[in-house]
């Protein structure tokens, strides 16, 4: 199948607090009518997400970018990802 017929989504990013020395990454995200806050541990490979609703339809895909891009982001930055989903 064709990545062209897949359903896809768009999800906004944007960091709001980030802290080497703390181990963590602070933002909120938003994909269709969600939007949730979300606390990344990243010593402890913690990743938070509030409220619940949805939190399951975000977390690995959230996880997977803050991974790949954890270097690059920056307090204030706003950034974004596809979802290969209908949200």
């Amino acid at each position: 199948m064709s990545s062209k017929y897949l359903p896809e989504t768009t999800a906004y990013v944007r960091i709001t607090q980030h802290s080497w020395n703390h181990g963590k990454i602070e933002g909120e995200v938003r994909a269709a009518t969600y939007e949730w806050q979300f606390q990344w541990r990243f010593r402890q490979g913690q990743l938070l997400i509030q409220p619940s609703l949805g939190r399951a339809l975000i977390l690995e895909p959230l996880s997977r970018f803050l991974e790949r891009c954890d270097y690059q982001l920056e307090p204030g930055g706003d950034y974004e990802f596809t979802l290969r989903a209908n949200l």
